[in-house]
């Protein structure tokens, strides 16, 4: 598989996340950070992102925070905030993230070591992904990765 470049101006790989970032039940503003990527393959038809924290105590399911689709191929980014109800561009997409919010909801581990937050962009052959109204992140994501020409992550820590 092909892979492509993600960075960010708001978090960094292996950095803790700032605060303007997290959940607010951990004392943070909810806001979602800016993304850029380059060079995305060639036959790229849209992007998905999604941030999933693969340390939740969830019995092996880790913890997703956020879930776009259908983000256009003309596409090389999200801005600060994007991730906020209505924020994405269109024809983009939330689905639920395990907050129950279609929106991104940020880093809230319990109290303990620092967790790992995966931002990953997904170049997709399709446009859209066929995922009925209301489907769970975990069928989102079967459908992404059965999609993905190339993707590309970003790895950020929180802890309380």
């Amino acid at each position: 598989m092909a892979t492509f470049t993600l960075t960010s101006p708001d978090i960094a790989e292996g950095r803790t996340i700032a605060a303007r970032f997290v959940h607010p039940g951990a004392g943070g503003q909810n806001v979602s950070p800016a993304l850029a990527w380059t060079d995305p393959p060639a036959g790229t038809k849209s992007f998905a992102v999604f941030c999933h924290d693969p340390d939740a105590p969830t019995g092996g399911a880790g913890f997703w925070h956020w879930a776009a689709t259908e983000i256009p191929a003309a596409a090389r980014g999200l801005s600060q905030g994007a991730g906020a109800a209505g924020a994405l561009p269109t024809p983009a997409r939330h689905w639920d993230s395990d907050y129950g919010d279609a929106a991104y909801g940020g880093p809230c581990p319990p109290p303990g070591p620092a967790h790992r937050y995966v931002f990953t962009v997904y170049a997709l052959s399709v446009e859209k992904i066929d995922a009925p109204a209301g489907a769970r992140t975990s069928l989102v994501g079967f459908l992404v990765n059965a999609n993905t020409l190339a993707k590309a992550s970003l790895t950020a820590l929180f802890g309380q």
